[in-house]
């Protein structure tokens, strides 16, 4: 998975968390902001990206330079998923199936904004554990990462596309 240049592709983005930090000093309080966003394409092109500055529009401009940064590419099949995954990161993890066409996203919080912005139309999420927005992001990126296109696996079985859809019969 190598880095994508985000020059040529139809970027959204979506803010998924934004967290006030108070900072004590001699004088009282400094407060800032932190910022998670998540970036997409729509066609299976994502990226994550976290800014932290003294003001909230400044915070999330850097957080989508951070994401547009990161991008990665996952396999989709039919506006779902190839097959089910489960990303984990720190106490939290993210499992992810497959769903029927009309079925429509099923998911909470962090969750649903990753697979709004990376085309994702039909899918069952659960998030478990941990519900920290930046550690079910991960989580779910882990999970997302690990989707293997169909058609290599079968190509790296040895087997023709014949074969395979006997088998599924």
């Amino acid at each position: 998975m190598g880095r994508i240049d985000p020059t040529g592709l139809n970027l959204k983005d979506k803010v998924i968390y934004i967290n006030r930090v108070a900072k004590v000093v001699k004088g009282g309080r400094r407060f800032s902001f932190s910022a998670l966003v998540v970036v997409g394409d729509g066609e299976g092109t994502l990226g994550i990206g976290k800014g932290k500055a003294t003001e909230v529009p400044e915070a999330i401009r850097k957080a989508v330079e951070q994401a547009k940064k990161s991008l990665l590419k996952f396999p989709l099949k039919d506006g779902t998923i190839p097959h089910r995954t489960t990303g984990r990161f720190g106490a939290g993890t993210v499992i992810m199936n497959p769903a029927q066409k009309g079925t429509g996203l099923i998911a909470g919080g962090a969750v649903r904004a990753i697979l709004e912005v990376s085309g994702i139309q039909d899918i069952v999420a659960k998030t478990l554990g941990n519900h920290n927005p930046f550690n079910t992001v991960k989580a779910a990126v882990n999970g997302l990462i690990n989707l293997k296109n169909p058609d290599a696996v079968v190509k790296l079985r040895g087997r023709s596309e014949e074969e395979t859809q006997e088998a599924n019969l």
